[in-house]
């Protein structure tokens, strides 16, 4: 018998904020956004909250007593309302797919999850736009 995850979804407009950090995995880059007339992928990481429309205490390891974890992700030259998705996977298991929505010039987009004491262990969230074509893969565990 399984329980249901809660999740929340925030979606943030932010103002250019100067140059970016990176993410975790990509497998084309940053140019590749521009290339293929797609939203530039900026910024997307993991983090425990977020104020002032900033992540806040980014992390790869998360003590399940921390309650939440947020995927933050920031993309840059939004040509078009575009969707793209964070896929929320346990181990190899899909846990939770969200759909958001990118609006033009630059949208930040978080959703998260609410940690109980069966998530433990290896997890991934995968960046992907409405195609499935991959942005980034962010890997983080989930501790006592």
């Amino acid at each position: 018998m399984t329980r249901p995850i809660c999740f929340t979804l925030f979606m943030l407009y932010l103002t250019p904020l100067g140059p970016t950090a990176s993410w975790a995995q990509s497998p084309a880059g940053p140019a590749a956004g521009l290339e293929q007339n797609r939203p530039q992928l900026v910024q997307a990481l993991l983090c425990e909250s977020i104020e002032n429309f900033k992540p806040v205490n980014r992390s790869d390891v998360f003590p399940v007593s921390q309650g939440t974890v947020m995927c933050f992700t920031d993309f840059d030259m939004v040509p078009r309302e575009t969707e793209i998705y964070h896929v929320w996977i346990k181990r190899d298991d899909l846990v939770y797919r969200k759909r958001l929505v990118l609006r033009p010039p630059r949208w930040a987009s978080v959703s998260s999850i609410k940690l109980r004491e069966a998530d433990k262990g290896p997890w991934r969230v995968e960046i992907r736009d409405g195609d499935g074509r991959l942005y980034a893969i962010l890997r983080f565990s989930i501790t006592e």
